[in-house]
């Protein structure tokens, strides 16, 4: 008998709570009310996911611990792996779904692009992005959706010029990685949503062998070139960065911008200072407070292992919740309260362990452009319906508005 099979006979799954739960419509920057009793309770709490019983891990402490174990894998072909590796050999195996040793040894052809030193060479370009869309938005007059007229447009054009994929083919990658990041789409609509977005670099790569040029892509498949890597693997990480690349950011500025219209003196200090150090400060409290990524990290044991106390079976899948473990107190004192001054290093946003997210340094600095420019050319930026009438993205595995109408 599997171990899945133990876990499905074990547990009635009619009494087994849904995860991602449902942010409170009153309070939509908070998670949901019962991760702090999920956090606080004895070891790990059973849930489903999708129709999946699985362990959920909440506690700060725990997720740290969890994503550290070698015998907790991030391997998408384990056995007992929640999300199936994509079918087909036309896809390779991405690296953020690979394991140490070749997990890393890919990691590390890509670090490069995405250091701290490149980012901050990049603060002109992203200057020119946020003026030119905040341009366009105010141009086009209020009311305004803010999700589609500036949060998804500026790390979308940074993330395809940083890869060397034609801006204007925007529309065609941001609907199908739409589909592979919803939570309620089914395997066969992520799978051909796979698809379609393979087949799209695949053409766009073999552009880049004719004619190569000074992008990520381009200098990748120079490594193709050398017999360092697949061509195979070139798309398929090229897709991993796309989607993630313009999702996560897209969200943080919509969400991190209705925070702080949520909390005036908050944002008036934002807006207002010139100290680039309390600004950084600031992104990594929003970053922290609001932990947009609901329920993209899966892991398996592939062998016994016990994760907060609780024994988890070779075979069972782990689901980390991030939401929860920022709000863990052990972590931050108040953790409930947003606080810029408040020292966030650490904090869970980006995951932790060897497969923390390799663009968080991109990510930081695209907010620390995109808020405040915004905050300071709209300094009377306001809501253009009640709070309360806002949809969320409560299916997909970044939260965020799917509408955010504002008015100045």
């Amino acid at each position: 008998m599997s171990t899945t099979t133990n876990m499905t006979d074990l547990v009635d799954h009619a009494e087994l709570p849904p995860f991602p739960g449902v942010r409170s419509a009153r309070c939509p920057f908070d998670p949901p009310a019962d991760y702090a009793d999920w956090r606080e309770g004895e070891g790990l709490r059973r849930a489903l996911w999708r129709g999946r019983p699985m362990w959920v891990v909440s506690r700060f402490a725990d997720i740290r611990e969890a994503l550290s174990d070698p015998r907790i894998s991030a391997d998408d072909r384990a056995p007992g792996f929640p999300v199936p590796a994509v079918a087909g050999s036309e896809v390779a195996q991405s690296f953020v779904r690979m394991d140490d040793p070749e997990h890393i040894r890919l990691r590390r052809m890509l670090t490069g692009e995405f250091m701290v030193k490149r980012m901050e060479r990049l603060r002109p370009l992203i200057q020119e992005q946020v003026d030119h869309f905040l341009d366009q938005m105010i141009s086009q007059g209020a009311p305004a959706d803010l999700v589609n007229a500036y949060a998804f447009p500026i790390p979308s054009m940074v993330i395809s010029l940083m890869l060397g994929v034609p801006y204007e083919d925007h529309a065609h990658f941001q609907e199908h990685s739409a589909t592979i990041v919803r939570s309620d789409a089914t395997e066969e609509e992520k799978q051909a949503a796979t698809m379609e977005l393979a087949g799209y670099m695949y053409e766009l790569a073999a552009r880049k062998e004719r004619e190569p040029a000074d992008d990520l892509i381009s200098r990748q498949l120079q490594r193709v070139a050398a017999g360092e890597i697949s061509r195979d693997t070139v798309v398929v990480n090229g897709m991993a960065l796309l989607v993630a690349g313009h999702e996560t950011t897209a969200n943080m500025i919509a969400l991190g911008t209705l925070a702080l219209l949520d909390k005036p003196d908050q944002l008036a200090r934002i807006r207002d200072t010139d100290d680039p150090a309390v600004l950084a400060n600031a992104v990594e409290e929003l970053l922290r407070y609001l932990t947009i990524v609901q329920d993209g990290i899966f892991r398996v044991a592939t062998e016994d292992v016990t994760i907060g106390g609780q024994l988890v079976r070779a075979g069972e899948a782990l689901l980390m919740n991030l939401p929860a473990g920022n709000r863990d107190a052990s972590f931050s004192a108040a953790p409930d309260t947003f606080d810029p001054d408040r020292n966030t290093r650490g904090h869970l946003a980006f995951g932790y362990g060897t497969h923390q997210c390799l663009g968080q340094p991109l990510a930081r600095v695209e907010l620390q452009i995109a808020l405040p420019a915004l905050l300071r050319r709209l300094p009377n930026l306001r809501l253009a319906v009640p709070l309360d009438q806002i949809a969320f993205r409560n299916n997909t595995i970044t939260y965020g508005p799917h509408v955010l109408p504002v008015a100045w």
